[in-house]
């Protein structure tokens, strides 16, 4: 339910006393299967549904209808073998502490994981090797920058090797560099762990670098599901027009 009011002193202390709202279906009629190592595109306007979806299947929100399955758990249930092998990574999430360097967060990670100490070790220098961020995981979080911020959240996210990651627009409000930089690390954290992803983002040069498979939603229905190629001309950012050679201009 969505609380809404008209404009005004009068309408702000009628609603005071008496609220008015009314329904909206975030998603509905959504489905679709993920195989094991696919990088999935999902697509669609704001407002569409992208993230309420990925949030239902991270086991952030509850949904009324319908069932939701990955990995063959009940994400709503929370289980923690089920949380041991999935992530969310948001465009702005902030995980860690902001006043010790991202190194410390990385141990704290590894505690509320319970990941064993050489396991550990392994998995966070091939991250920091994929991410090149040696030089500045010793420097305290506040005093990096947005991207360099990013790369390291999107390590603590993934020291625990999950089989699923929800990636929300992971390169939204970074430059050029860093999201050629983010798609890299994606593919190749795909291929050397062999995880599932389903990447939301509002740059086609993210989803055409990443994803053969795209899933188009709007107003919380399916529109599309299928092959990229099909697709990229009509999402595409520009378009290009052309005249048959036969036409001639008036003299």
């Amino acid at each position: 339910m969505v609380p809404e009011r008209e404009a005004g002193l009068r309408a702000a202390l009628v609603s005071l006393v008496r609220r008015t709202s009314r329904e909206v279906q975030a998603v509905a009629g959504v489905s679709f299967d993920l195989a094991p190592d696919e990088i999935v595109g999902f697509l669609g306007p704001n407002g569409a549904g992208k993230t309420t979806t990925l949030q239902m299947l991270s086991g952030l929100l509850l949904p009324c209808a319908g069932a939701v399955q990955v990995l063959g758990f009940v994400p709503e249930r929370r289980e923690k073998a089920f949380l041991r092998q999935i992530t969310p990574v948001m465009g702005q999430r902030h995980q860690l502490v902001w006043d010790i360097p991202a190194l410390d967060s990385f141990d704290l990670q590894r505690a509320v994981y319970q990941i064993p100490e050489a396991e550990f070790r392994r998995t966070r220098d091939d991250l920091i090797d994929l991410l090149d961020i040696g030089a500045i995981v010793q420097k305290p979080v506040r005093n990096l920058s947005l991207g360099e911020r990013m790369k390291v959240e999107i390590t603590a996210a993934l020291l625990h090797r999950p089989k699923v990651l929800f990636l929300d627009a992971p390169t939204i409000g970074l430059d050029v560099t860093l999201q050629r930089r983010i798609r890299t690390f994606s593919g190749e954290y795909n291929q050397r762990y062999g995880a599932s992803v389903i990447l939301t983002s509002h740059y086609m040069a993210d989803v055409e670098a990443l994803c053969r498979r795209v899933i188009v939603i709007h107003h919380g229905q399916l529109l599309f599901d299928g092959d990229l190629s099909s697709r990229v001309e009509r999402f595409a950012a520009f378009k290009t027009l052309s005249s048959p050679s036969s036409i001639r201009a008036a003299p």
